[in-house]
């Protein structure tokens, strides 16, 4: 009996009896902490980044030619901090914020180009802003600000000592279609970089596990001799008949082509009269195809068809590469950290105003579309072997360093990406609610980076393996900037 007296005392005193014995408190990786203060941050800051992605929704500048809202950008990284330089890689709009040094580097990228021809209020209705060029059909008044705020907490924590290493992000323009980005990997300005973020808005919320299509994209330009139509034809030689002699061979080509390519494109210029033969005629061309080496080839395809249009009807033909773009190269483990993330931080929760404003936008589909509820959620991490129905210069980044992306709820689901609808949700809380769980998202992903060395370092190993002996070569030649590609 006193023996078990004893006992019961000794264990009281360590704290190991039963009855008192303290409960030990769960381990928090120092990372998580860190991820719930960020968040609590970004949240805090609202307002501020509604005003900033707002300013860049009213400004929809095109291609090249956004000056005000890569210089909004721009401020709001000084007045933070970073060191900025302006106008990298013959662009004037892009930029490099950066802060801090050493190792890690991590990216973060940052859009903000508009669409030609997407005028529209924030409205559930197609309301057309009568003399605006364009109009943010994808979004990207929403991505840039998102990954500004993101590079922001990160640089909050390197200058707080939490962790060391290198933020910088990278001002991107003119992604529809003028292929910043390959410039600025053309550039170098990814080279020594260790991992590199991005997002994207959409319909719905779910890590980036689906390729890109290839694109190679240029302006075939006819010139022929003006005559009067009707008094003097034989006189002319119409440029404009090269241009649809082009399309003609080049519609039925598609029924000897690999079932996956896309080729669109648009008459930009085709005469001023019908009674005057036009002596000059332009087409605008993309190729795409989930291949880089398939888009090379058929591009000289269609290059041999202009050819011949132009011999066929007796006029010169010249053509001028606008852009290209690799196919996304995928990395599990960058995605899987990024998962984990996205889950943590959630979907997009509708007050009633917002619930009705995208049933609203819903009602104007033609097609089937999930439920306005489907925003709360988080789609499961799904890698498909497929390419998208897209293109994005993010996949010639993909090809320079290791990369990852999400997609997060900026639209009513169901939303098209280029749509009227997708530019007036951009201009409502929808759009900015979905904008922070992105920022929310990039910035946790960026401190698992830079405080587990080993997700680097399996990022890097995938990466070499997935690329293989493959050697970098930019889709759009030696091209300087299409800085003009709008006009």
């Amino acid at each position: 009996m006193k023996r078990s007296i004893v006992m019961a005392a000794l264990l009281m005193a360590f704290g190991l009896h039963p009855l008192f014995a303290q409960k030990k408190k769960p381990i928090v990786a120092p990372e998580e902490g860190l991820k719930t203060t960020v968040n609590q941050d970004i949240q805090s800051k609202y307002d501020q980044y509604k005003n900033i992605a707002l300013q860049i929704w009213n400004h929809a500048e095109l291609g090249y030619k956004e000056v005000k809202s890569s210089a909004l950008l721009q401020e709001t990284l000084k007045k933070e901090g970073f060191s900025v330089e302006a106008g990298v890689a013959e662009i004037p709009t892009a930029f490099v914020a950066t802060y801090g040094s050493g190792q890690p580097v991590i990216g973060i990228l940052a859009e903000f180009d508009a669409l030609p021809g997407l005028a529209q209020e924030a409205v559930p209705e197609k309301k057309i802003i009568a003399g605006k060029a364009g109009g943010h059909g994808c979004g990207h008044h929403l991505f840039g600000t998102a990954s500004v705020a993101a590079g922001i907490e990160i640089k909050k924590l390197i200058e707080q000592k939490k962790f060391n290493g290198t933020i910088k992000v990278y001002g991107c323009p003119a992604e529809e279609g003028g292929s910043g980005k390959v410039y600025m990997v053309r550039a170098g300005l990814f080279n020594n970089v260790d991992a590199v973020i991005h997002w994207h808005p959409g319909n719905e919320n779910g890590v980036t596990m689906t390729s890109a299509l290839a694109n190679s994209s240029a302006k075939f330009r006819f010139y022929g001799l003006s005559a009067h139509a009707a008094a003097s034809p034989e006189n002319g030689r119409s440029s404009l008949d090269a241009v649809e002699s082009m399309d003609y061979m080049v519609n039925l080509m598609r029924e000897h082509i690999p079932q996956e390519t896309r080729i669109h494109y648009v008459i930009t210029s085709g005469g001023k009269a019908p009674n005057v033969v036009p002596d000059y005629a332009e087409v605008y061309y993309y190729v795409r195809h989930p291949k880089r080496d398939q888009v090379k080839q058929i591009f000289e395809r269609v290059v041999t068809a202009a050819k011949a249009a132009a011999l066929g009807t007796e006029t010169k033909m010249e053509y001028e590469v606008i852009g290209g773009t690799h196919d996304l190269l995928l990395n599990r483990t960058l995605a899987e950290a990024m998962q984990k993330n996205l889950e943590n931080v959630g979907g997009v929760k509708y007050t009633p105003e917002e619930k009705a404003f995208a049933e609203k936008i819903q009602s104007s589909f033609t097609f089937k579309f999930p439920a306005v509820e489907e925003a709360e959620k988080v789609k499961p991490l799904k890698i498909d072997s497929d390419a998208g129905g897209g293109s994005t210069d993010v996949g010639d980044v993909s090809y320079a360093v290791p990369t990852v992306g999400l997609r997060a709820a900026a639209w009513a689901p169901g939303t098209p990406a280029h749509s009227w609808q997708a530019v007036a949700c951009g201009g409502t809380e929808i759009g900015t609610k979905g904008m922070m769980v992105a920022a929310k998202t990039m910035a946790m992903t960026a401190i698992d980076l830079f405080m587990k060395p080993v997700l680097i370092q399996q990022a890097k190993e995938e990466f070499i393996k997935q690329k293989g002996d493959y050697k970098y070569e930019a889709l759009l030649g030696n091209r300087k900037p299409a800085l003009n590609y709008r006009d």
